[in-house]
């Protein structure tokens, strides 16, 4: 059974860091990565990494932001610095299964930027 809990979510002030951690488990995971959604917004891609460590990332985190995993742990994580009001939103982890061909998604954490 395939399960991705993240954590490390919560409030900072602008400019802040934070850093998000996903647990992983059930499969082995190709391509993994984090979204977020902010209400009343569709789910955008925040970034993504490969099994060997090839990242992507959206336009709007480029430079603030960086995504790793630890394929031995099946971990993956986010660190994200000089956070912006524009940065709250819902955090999903998410993972590609390639055997079964599937996605899946996490429960999501919480990001609040504010002051």
């Amino acid at each position: 059974q395939v399960q991705l809990v993240e954590s490390g979510g919560g409030l900072v002030q602008p400019g802040g860091s934070l850093s998000l951690s996903c647990a992983a488990s059930g499969s082995i995971f190709s391509i993994m990565g984090w979204y977020r959604q902010a209400p009343g917004k569709q789910r955008d891609l925040v970034a993504t990494i490969t099994r060997g460590g090839l990242t992507n990332y959206a336009d709007s985190v480029k430079g603030r932001f960086t995504i790793s995993r630890d394929n031995v742990k099946n971990m993956v994580y986010l660190q994200m610095n000089s956070l912006k009001p524009e940065d709250t939103a819902a955090y999903y982890c998410n993972a590609y299964v390639v055997i079964s061909g599937r996605y899946y998604w996490g429960q999501g954490t919480q990001v609040t930027v504010s002051s």
